[in-house]
């Protein structure tokens, strides 16, 4: 559905590691999509970990959805938000990243 959370995502320093981590605890079940970014389900709300070398910092992406990744971006930057990552695509779709007023990174895809 448009303009809800759709996905959240987490930086790690190693898959495997917080693959073994969650599904012990939590008995969360995971989908790899290459080496370096594998999707978690059976958690209340679907995300995924992405593989970086960097510091974490702020470990979490809320991504949301919008049928229209162009209309969205141009509402965002129209009531002070910034793009700080342009829409790319990715297997299953498109998104981009943006900086609310306060300086909160979030995301918005789409299968479009």
């Amino acid at each position: 559905m448009e303009n809800q959370i759709n996905y959240i995502e987490f930086k790690t320093n190693n898959i495997s590691a917080i693959k073994k981590f969650y599904s012990n605890c939590f008995h969360w079940t995971f989908n790899d999509y290459g080496s370096i970014y594998t999707a978690f389900s059976e958690s209340g709300l679907k995300g995924g970990f992405e593989l970086t070398e960097n510091k974490i910092v702020n470990g979490a992406l809320v991504v949301l959805y919008h049928s229209n990744l162009e209309l969205i971006k141009k509402k965002i930057i129209d009531f002070g938000g910034r793009i700080s990552k342009d829409i790319f695509s990715f297997p299953g779709g498109h998104r981009f990243h943006f900086l609310d007023p306060s300086g909160n990174e979030l995301a918005v895809w789409s299968d479009k």
